[in-house]
């Protein structure tokens, strides 16, 4: 779908802080008038207009008087009636928030203008080149454009084969910035929309899981015939294995107290 056809479908319900930077002075009014009967427009009204403010400077005017009307006329402003209430409305004066300066660039609006109107915005600020940029501007920037640099003498920037000459036949747009006897590139393409990726269904993910270890030899080990661990008897010492070194030690596999059975043996050996 087309960014005109995405404009006309849109409305004070569908409207995003993102979206409302495709529509222009007109169309807010022409929203704000089709939705004079909804009533859950009525109610969250505040919520839409702060949207709307997003993108949107707004100025409550009084109409009855042609000179306000025509000094912000000539300040780029269109005006015009809303209904906030049931039995009033009021003048508003309604101009798009320019973009002129890096910090106008927000994550919101950032799709929302050419590659040329971004090296405009970079070239009215810059001073340093690219690095000169704050992290949070560059991140902003390159979450919409493709961008790249590169730094070279003069008379080596345009050289004819070169990445200058690939660049602009790729489509970006090009600012260069001085910095003496050399000259830094900057180019600029706004990103293709991307598609978010589907998220695979449990049983999909769990067939693949089959389909891969399908070919795979799994060995399954049988203990059916195998007696339980507290069935295995445990064998005594072999009376062959036994010797004068190792005789006492066996005997003493079995006492639980060994100062006890000394006690034992001595009795005995009195008796």
């Amino acid at each position: 779908m087309s960014q005109e056809t995405e404009k006309k479908t849109l409305t004070l319900k569908t409207l995003t802080k993102s979206s409302v930077w495709d529509v222009q002075e007109n169309d807010i009014f022409r929203m704000l008038e089709s939705a004079e009967k909804d009533a859950e427009i009525k109610d969250n009204l505040r919520h839409f207009t702060d949207i709307i403010r997003s993108a949107f400077m707004i100025e409550e005017v009084n109409e009855d008087s042609p000179i306000i009307k025509t000094k912000y006329e000539k300040m780029g402003y269109k005006v015009g009636q809303v209904r906030l209430d049931e039995d009033k409305k009021i003048g508003w004066a309604i101009k798009k928030r320019p973009i002129v300066r890096v910090t106008d660039l927000t994550y919101e609006n950032i799709r929302h203008i050419t590659a040329s109107k971004l090296i405009e915005v970079l070239d009215r600020n810059f001073g340093g080149g690219w690095d000169s940029l704050s992290q949070s501007i560059k991140d902003i920037i390159e979450s919409g454009f493709d961008i790249s640099t590169t730094t070279l003498p003069k008379d080596r920037l345009h050289k004819k084969g070169g990445m200058y000459e690939k660049k602009v036949a790729d489509g970006f747009e090009v600012l260069e910035v001085s910095k003496g006897t050399w000259v830094e590139a900057i180019f600029a393409k706004l990103k293709p929309e991307t598609e978010k990726p589907r998220i695979k269904m449990a049983s999909a993910v769990r067939d693949l899981d089959d389909e891969e270890n399908e070919d795979e030899d799994v060995e399954i080990e049988d203990n059916y015939n195998k007696p339980d661990e507290d069935d295995i008897e445990v064998e005594g010492p072999n009376d062959d294995e036994i010797t004068e070194d190792n005789y006492s030690t066996m005997m003493d596999l079995g006492a639980e107290d060994p100062d006890e059975e000394a006690a034992n043996l001595a009795e005995y050996g009195d008796d």
